[in-house]
C-alpha cells in the first residue's frame, strides 16, 4: 500500500506544472498550492520512518507551499520547479563534499562490493547531475520570471522531464559500455 500511495503522489507531484496551467482559470492559487502541500505532507509522512534523502526536498516544498498559500499569487506558483532543482542540487552536491556520493550510495544498494573504478564513475555521474540541476534550475527560474504560463508549463511540465529521461538513458548506455571494461 505504501508503494502505491508513494507512486500516486509522485505522479501527481510531477503533474504540478500542468495542474497550475489548467487550474489557474478555475481555482485560486492558494488552492493549487494547498493540493500540492497535501501531496508533499503525505510523501513526507511515508518517508518519515526511513532515513530518506528526499526529506529535505519535501520539507522545502512544504515551506514553499505555505508561502504560496499565504501570498495567494499566480507568480508564486511558478517557482516550485526552480526550488526543486535547487534542493536537488544541494542534496547531490553535498554528497560530493561528504562521500560517498549519492549515486554511489544508490549503486551500492544493488552492488555492495563496488570496485574503486565504479565508485569513481558514480562520483562523475553525481557531478553531471549537479550540472543538470544548475542548468535546469536556471531555465525553470527564467521561465517563472520571464515567460508566459504556456511556456512555463511546457518547459517544466514536459521538456524538463524529457531532458531528465535523456540524461538517465544516456548514462545507462554509457554505463553498459564502460562496465565491460571495468570488470
Amino acid at each position: 500500500m505504501r508503494v502505491f500511495i508513494n507512486g500516486i503522489t509522485a505522479i501527481l507531484t510531477v503533474l504540478y506544472p500542468l495542474a497550475v496551467y489548467f487550474g489557474v482559470n478555475y481555482v485560486e492559487p492558494w488552492k493549487l498550492a494547498g493540493i500540492l502541500i497535501v501531496l508533499l505532507v503525505i510523501k513526507l509522512a511515508i518517508s518519515y520512518s526511513d532515513n530518506h534523502w528526499s526529506r529535505p526536498l519535501l520539507m522545502a516544498g512544504v515551506l514553499y507551499c505555505g508561502f504560496a498559500i499565504w501570498s495567494n499569487s499566480l507568480v508564486s506558483l511558478r517557482f516550485y520547479p526552480a526550488l526543486v532543482n535547487g534542493v536537488m542540487l544541494a542534496i547531490f552536491s553535498s554528497s560530493l563534499l561528504s562521500p560517498p556520493s549519492l549515486i554511489e550510495r544508490l549503486a551500492r544498494l544493488q552492488h555492495p562490493d563496488l570496485p574503486p573504478e565504479a565508485a569513481c564513475y558514480t562520483r562523475r555521474v553525481t557531478q553531471v547531475w549537479c550540472v543538470f540541476f544548475i542548468v535546469n534550475g536556471v531555465i525553470a527560474l527564467a521561465t517563472a520570471l520571464y515567460s508566459s504560463f504556456e511556456v512555463w508549463s511546457l518547459y517544466n511540465g514536459l521538456i524538463a522531464y524529457l531532458l531528465m529521461g535523456i540524461l538517465l538513458g544516456g548514462e545507462y548506455v554509457v554505463r553498459m559500455k564502460t562496465q565491460k571494461y571495468v570488470q
